[in-house]
């Protein structure tokens, strides 16, 4: 893979990063959003994927310490422990018959105290994806710094 496909990588991965967290958002801002829409697993979002796979090459580079790889997974995980709370607010799943698992349950009526609750989380999963993309920025910025050659070297 070559430098700038490794960055076009990057760059993607962190839009689809900021998309998750909107539709976070318009979640608690009460747009109906199926459940499956925002991955709970920070292995099944789309960075997740690109993180776990195509990502751990940049573990290899010379100017990219280790503690940068391991704090964005820390944050990515962080983020998605904190969505995980709103998940539950919005999909809390009740003990249902044959139908309710078979097809699953619509979003339910979430209470202004709910509500309240589920955009205290979201302030702080904002928080914490601004910190991870102040760590996928400084990562981005590593890579540009890298010589195509170095990169050549690594595949």
């Amino acid at each position: 893979m070559k430098k700038d496909e490794i960055l076009s990588h990057l760059r993607a991965a962190k839009a689809a990063h900021i998309k998750w967290v909107q539709k976070a958002k318009l979640l608690i801002n009460g747009l109906e959003i199926e459940e499956d829409a925002i991955p709970i697993d920070s292995t099944e979002c789309k960075f997740g994927k690109w993180f776990y796979g195509d990502g751990q090459i940049l573990n290899a580079l010379t100017n990219n310490p280790v503690e940068c790889m391991s704090k964005i997974e820390s944050l990515h995980f962080n983020l998605h422990d904190v969505y995980l709370q709103i998940f539950n607010i919005y999909f809390n799943k009740a003990k249902g018959g044959f139908f309710t698992k078979l097809f699953g349950l619509k979003r339910k009526n979430v209470s202004e105290i709910e509500s309240k609750v589920a955009k205290e989380y979201y302030d702080k999963m904002e928080g914490i994806s601004h910190d991870l993309l102040e760590e996928i920025n400084r990562l981005e910025r590593r890579l540009i710094a890298v010589s195509e050659e170095k990169i050549s070297a690594l595949m």
